[in-house]
């Protein structure tokens, strides 16, 4: 089979190297250039021991002719208008910002406090492939999903679609994160002698951006139930994603079947038998998601996502797409053959 070319926009970036790393190991891509403003004109390896030994050009420089297929994991706003230019010359994308994930421009603005870049873009395909597979095979552009986002929705979309919420609940998420989520540029907070040590909470209630998402796809499966409040946590950890769902259901034994047969058969999400709890050990430096399901007091589901936010939540889940977009097996790159 031919190779595809890509493109790595961001490629310094703690998604953009893994990107970069899972993309020289599949066997049908072959990258043709990667991006980096502040790193331009050095070597990838530059930036990361591990990483490929591949040269850096400035975006204005990437030379979007030699591409077949482009993953942007660039800052919002910034993401939008490459790929609205990649898409005008008949290159394929798989956004990693948030520009393409929400469908009403008006939402986005209200999130993210500034009018969107590209609204000619929208809707684009959301790529959570064990919930929305058809919409990816083949398609141009799709929108990757946020790292918590990603662990909340296949936690909680199979409960929508089948109608066990309780209408009206509210849906409580405690969540915590490895330090890699908030990026790699440099902050105080995020210095080890901060992180080292301390556990705190972030953006808690309703101040999560990936709120907007989860509250968009729960709508679309059918989510009758109330509102959404979101804790997340910054773990003393460099990676993985741990997330604890609070569902209020008509049925504690449906709603574990439900959530059950969605993936049964599926390559990269497991959901664990009865006692087992899901944790990062399962999940960190894989391109899987581990669920877990407890029954509790009343008519509470505990559901427990677990998920490495640098690969299912990011860099493996846009190769997943990738596969999906260019006919590939899905799990190519991703699991040994």
């Amino acid at each position: 089979m031919s190779m595809i070319d890509v493109g790595i926009f961001g490629a310094t970036g703690y998604t953009g190297l893994e990107l970069a790393r899972l993309l020289e190991a599949h066997p049908h891509a072959r990258i043709r250039f990667m991006t980096s403003e502040g790193a331009a004109g050095t070597s990838l390896r530059a930036s990361h021991p591990l990483a490929p030994d591949l040269a850096l050009v400035a975006a204005a420089d990437a030379p979007l002719d030699q591409a077949d297929a482009v993953f942007l994991c660039l800052p919002h706003t910034q993401s939008a208008p490459i790929a609205a230019r990649a898409l005008a010359q008949g290159v394929r994308v798989v956004d990693l910002s948030a520009d393409l994930r929400i469908d009403d421009p008006a939402i986005y603005e209200r999130w993210y406090k500034v009018a969107h870049p590209a609204p000619d873009l929208l809707p684009a395909p959301y790529g959570l492939p064990e919930l929305n597979r058809l919409r990816l095979l083949g398609a141009e552009c799709v929108a990757n999903p946020g790292c918590y986002a990603t662990a909340l929705l296949l936690a909680t979309v199979p409960l929508a679609r089948a109608d066990l919420f309780v209408p009206g609940a509210p849906l409580i998420i405690d969540a915590k994160s490895g330090v890699s989520g908030a990026g790699r540029s440099p902050k105080q907070h995020l210095l080890f002698g901060e992180v080292q040590g301390n556990f705190s909470p972030y953006n808690i209630g309703r101040g999560h951006r990936h709120l907007a998402e989860v509250e968009q796809e729960l709508a679309r499966a059918g989510y009758d139930g109330g509102a959404l409040i979101f804790a997340p946590h910054l773990l003393p950890t460099d990676r993985g994603i741990l997330a604890a769902v609070y569902a209020q259901v008509t049925d504690l034994d449906a709603a574990q079947e439900a959530i059950r047969q969605a993936y049964t058969g599926e390559p990269l999400v497991c959901v664990l038998p009865p006692g087992e709890l899901a944790t990062l050990g399962h999940v960190v430096r894989t391109p899987r998601a581990v669920l877990s399901l407890t029954p509790s007091a009343g008519n509470v589901l505990i559901v427990m996502a677990a998920l490495d936010n640098l690969l299912k939540g990011a860099a493996s889940q846009a190769v997943q797409n990738f596969n999906l977009m260019l006919g590939f097996p899905e799990t190519t790159g991703l699991l040994p053959a």
